[in-house]
């Protein structure tokens, strides 16, 4: 298959929109140093630079008529300034006062005193800002532009103007000239990206830039961002089905769906049937991991909902078929529970189970050493020997039965090596870096890959993030799932909360306590775990208090959990440790001390912890919220223990850079793009690519 490159930086590299930024007129060293702090390298940097607001300068606020707490944009003049400076001179407030004939606006700076070289009596000045009090009307650090001398036609005044980020020592009027100047000089060498594709209801690229720095209206603004942002989509879309279609054309795996008889067995062990749901990912998984083209399968399902139990079927095939098997978790805690329950599944079919993390290894099996080559004529079945010869020694030496591997972050490192390796399974994958995946995949020639989450991903993070994978979701949870009772407490409550849990512990349950942090900040408003554990152990004695954190060494965190499963500790006192994977269904209740400090998504990891067995399980999150934002967390924690609709709320909430940060997603910062809002430019970018790549269409401009 003839290669197909998904973009050609030839036009970027000779455009004129790539020539540095000091090449503009009155762009000097000093503001040539200011743009780079702003990210703005080239002219192409300057005219994608994206304001963050805007103001309608086509009618400003009366002073007179603003109200409390509002967010306004007013002109006036300076009738009164100055500084004053207090606390023996080291603390400060500059202050001047506008007058626009209805009334008065003071407006201040703390402890900024160079404010005052700006601005001299009888300067005509615009300000925005929110109001602070009323007597006298107040706004505290505003945005301020002085207005120069008949310039009332200029792009500064009487219009829809944009409002940039900025940098010390540079200013919105010097800025917004230089881009204006840009624009009309180099505005006509913007073309489109894609020329072949027609996006006919949306403005022209460069129409699109035009209209980001000046728009005629408030409704250009949002067609500019829209189109901009429709560009970034698809360049992403391209990188990733690219990504997709290049393995597809270069990779030649092995088949791997087995024949069934380890996992006839192994089903009948479980003593239970499987879900709908997850009969239906098994096909799925079974179909690709049956071709020579590599498996990319996310697999994502609620907590409780039976991953695990797929992921072994999905290894016993690999098995089945003699490959090799690597599973990787986050934690050293999450990989010991996957082995113990991996063991105790097929060891007695007969397979190896290995543990490697960074503290322990439980066999010295060197796949290296064994010269098990990398030959492509597939894999012996398990239990088959060559026969021997007449003196009895076999003239072929055997292959070794195949193992399955449970690790941590070990399984990457250049120490562990699997010949063979027939499937990856990443579980947690939002815990692990792109590269991080891609590391362990390379351990082996195009292993299948599972990748599995307990974190449901809101649709246009599935279509970004994990674009090059094909998705496949459990929404049905297994019977006997118990239903886990949600409720939010202030601080105060506390002694109450102790109580009931005490009440609980009594009646044979078990319980988590979770704080955010480990040791004590000294604020004594966060509270963590080892301050914390003295006095948690005598409110609920004569009941045993366990202290799980991340600092303890290897065999004491083991040593704890042990005790926990096996009932000789009645509670857990942990940091967000446990908040994936731990397993102890005798475990009925969770409590979260400081629940404000924690994510949505984090604290419905934490739920899933309990409600796994018989008894009524309760989560009681403790917490004193102070904004909104944080109450509305809780809220709706409290509402519902949907999954996804706790993913899609994060989402809106935090936003993918912090659900899940740059580095750990591999996807690029997206200027224009924003992917809480987006679904619908996310499906249409990637329709577009998809027509680009069958159509072998793409040729690309720069601008």
């Amino acid at each position: 298959m003839v290669p197909l490159m998904p973009e050609s930086m030839e036009s970027r590299n000779s455009s004129p929109l790539s020539a540095p930024a000091n090449a503009l007129r009155g762009v000097g060293p000093d503001r040539t140093a200011q743009l780079a702090r702003l990210g703005i390298q080239t002219v192409r940097d300057l005219l994608f630079h994206r304001p963050r607001r805007y103001e309608d300068r086509r009618n400003f606020r009366k002073i007179g008529e603003l109200q409390l707490g509002e967010l306004a944009a007013a002109r006036g003049q300076i009738v009164a300034l100055g500084l004053k400076r207090y606390a023996k001179g080291t603390k400060s407030v500059f202050e001047f006062i506008l007058a626009d004939g209805t009334g008065r606006l003071h407006c201040r700076w703390w402890n900024l005193p160079y404010m005052q070289q700006y601005f001299q009596q009888g300067d005509d000045v615009l300000v925005y800002g929110k109001v602070h009090t009323l007597r006298p009307r107040t706004i505290d650090h505003p945005e301020t532009e002085v207005v120069v001398q008949n310039e009332e036609n200029s792009i500064h005044l009487n219009r829809i103007v944009p409002i940039y980020p900025l940098t010390e020592g540079l200013s919105q009027r010097w800025l917004r000239f230089l881009i204006s100047r840009t624009l009309q000089q180099l505005g006509g060498q913007i073309m489109e990206r894609w020329p072949s594709l027609a996006i006919a209801d949306l403005p022209t690229r460069s129409q699109a830039v035009q209209m980001l720095h000046f728009p005629s209206d408030l409704i250009e603004i949002d067609r500019a961002r829209m189109r901009l942002a429709l560009d970034e989509l698809i360049e992403l879309q391209l990188s990733i089905q690219w990504r997709r279609k290049t393995l597809q054309a270069k990779a030649q795996g092995w088949p791997c769906a087995g024949n069934n008889r380890l996992i006839k067995p192994f089903l009948a062990r479980l003593g239970f049937s499987l879900t709908g749901a997850q009969t239906k990912v098994l096909r799925e998984i079974r179909q690709d991991m049956a071709a020579t083209q590599p498996m990319r399968r996310l697999l994502q399902g609620d907590v409780g909902s039976g991953k695990t139990v797929v992921a072994a079927c999905s290894a016993l095939m690999a098995l089945e078929s003699g490959f090799n098997v690597a599973l990787m978790a986050p934690t050293e805690i999450l990989a010991e529970q996957h082995y113990r329950n991996f063991a105790r599944w097929c060891e007695p079919l007969g397979i190896q189970v290995d543990l490697r993390t960074g503290s322990r290894k439980t066999s010295t099996h060197d796949p290296q050493a064994l010269n098990l080559g990398t030959d492509s004529s597939g894999p012996l079945a398990i239990g088959h020997l060559p026969s021997p010869t007449a003196n009895g020694a076999s003239p072929i030496a055997p292959r070794p039965s195949p193992i399955l591997t449970v690790g941590t972050h070990a399984l990457i490192e250049e120490s562990f090596a699997q010949e063979r390796l027939g499937l990856v399974i990443i579980d947690e994958q939002h815990k692990f870096g792109v590269a991080q995946r891609e590391r362990l995949v390379r351990k082996g020639r195009y292993p299948h890959l599972l990748v599995m989450t307990a974190t449901p991903i809101p649709r246009t993070l599935g279509l970004t993030l994990y674009g090059d994978l094909d998705i496949s979701v459990i929404d049905e949870f297994p019977p006997g799932r118990t239903p886990v009772k949600t409720f939010v407490r202030g601080a105060d409550h506390l002694p109450k909360v102790w109580e009931f849990v005490r009440t609980k512990l009594a009646e044979g349950c078990q319980a988590y306590v979770v704080y955010p942090r480990v040791e004590d900040s000294g604020s004594g408003e966060v509270k963590a775990v080892t301050k914390e554990w003295e006095t948690l152990r005598k409110t609920l004695a004569p009941h045993r208090v366990g202290l799980l954190h991340g600092r303890l060494r290897a065999e004491e965190k083991e040593k704890v959990m042990a005790a926990f499963r096996a009932g000789t500790l009645h509670v857990l006192l942990a940091t967000s440790l446990i908040e994936v994977g731990v397993d102890v269904p005798n475990a009925a209740l969770l409590v979260v001390e400081n629940a404000e400090q924690f994510g949505l998504a984090q604290l419905h990891q934490l739920r899933g912890r309990i409600g796994r067995g018989a008894h009524e399980s309760f989560c009681i999150l403790v917490g004193s919220p102070t904004t909104p934002e944080a109450e509305h967390r809780l809220k709706i924690l409290a509402e519902t223990t949907d999954g996804f609709r706790i993913a899609e709320a994060d989402l809106k909430l935090r936003g993918p850079g912090d659900l899940l940060g740059q580095q750990q997603s591999g996807v690029p910062p997206l200027l224009f793009a924003d992917l809480k809002e987006d679904l619908p430019l996310v499906e249409r970018a990637r329709g577009l690519a998809k027509r680009l790549i069958e159509g072998r269409s793409i040729v690309l401009n720069s601008f």
